[in-house]
């Protein structure tokens, strides 16, 4: 009897989960954008998910105030709906071929992918996230000064991009001006307080700046 008993519990919490989710997924992306302020984490993060299929570039700070929700799960989702609408176009074709440089960046072909961002970018100049990509090749190839004027064009569309301002950080930090690696670093952690690297980066030159300062008196 008692094992009957939780047995329609678990069924009852499997149907409620799934009714959830269903929810979620039927949810209107003005919808979702409400949800984001709800008072029930859960309902919170479900739009962030929500958003992450349907939201677009108007949602950016909206997702970006969600960067900071008390909840995790909200904070993780937010992140990650922030970099879904940002690696959308609006143009199918230029989509699929972003695709593919993703795809050939994640093989190692890291030339041919940025023969494919270049084409990407002459076909949509105004699409951050392509500039984005191939800053992010030209930093691997240590190509610093290529990096550097690509990270200017996403910044230049896209301000808050978070991912753009911690590559600024990285590329001055390689260039060892920590100074303005710290600045970029900082203004980073203040759109998105969830990068625990850039944390630990500031903290680093931090104590570099100090002990440079101390070597000077």
């Amino acid at each position: 009897m008692i094992r009957q008993w939780l047995l329609g519990v678990l069924l009852s919490l499997v149907f409620l989960a799934g009714a959830t989710d269903a929810r979620a997924q039927a949810q209107s992306r003005e919808q979702a954008l409400q949800a984001l302020s709800h008072a029930d984490a859960q309902v919170r993060s479900q739009a962030a998910l929500r958003l992450a299929e349907v939201g677009v570039m108007a949602d950016t700070p909206v997702l970006l105030r969600a960067l900071h929700d008390e909840d995790e799960t909200t904070r993780e989702r937010a992140e990650q709906a922030a970099w879904q609408i940002w690696s959308r176009s609006g143009d199918s074709r230029v989509d699929k071929l972003y695709q593919t440089g993703v795809a050939q960046m994640n093989g190692g072909e890291l030339h041919k992918s940025i023969a494919t961002f270049t084409r990407v970018i002459q076909l949509r100049p105004g699409f951050a996230e392509g500039w984005n990509k191939r800053a992010t090749l030209y930093y691997l190839l240590g190509e610093n000064r290529k990096s550097l004027a690509d990270c200017a064009q996403v910044i230049k569309r896209n301000p808050n991009h978070f991912g753009a301002l911690a590559g600024y950080g990285q590329l001055y930090l390689r260039l060892e001006d920590y100074q303005r690696a710290l600045t970029y670093f900082q203004r980073a952690l203040e759109v998105n307080p969830n990068m625990d690297g850039v944390r630990r980066n500031i903290l680093l030159l931090e104590q570099i700046i100090e002990q440079r300062r101390r070597d000077m008196v």
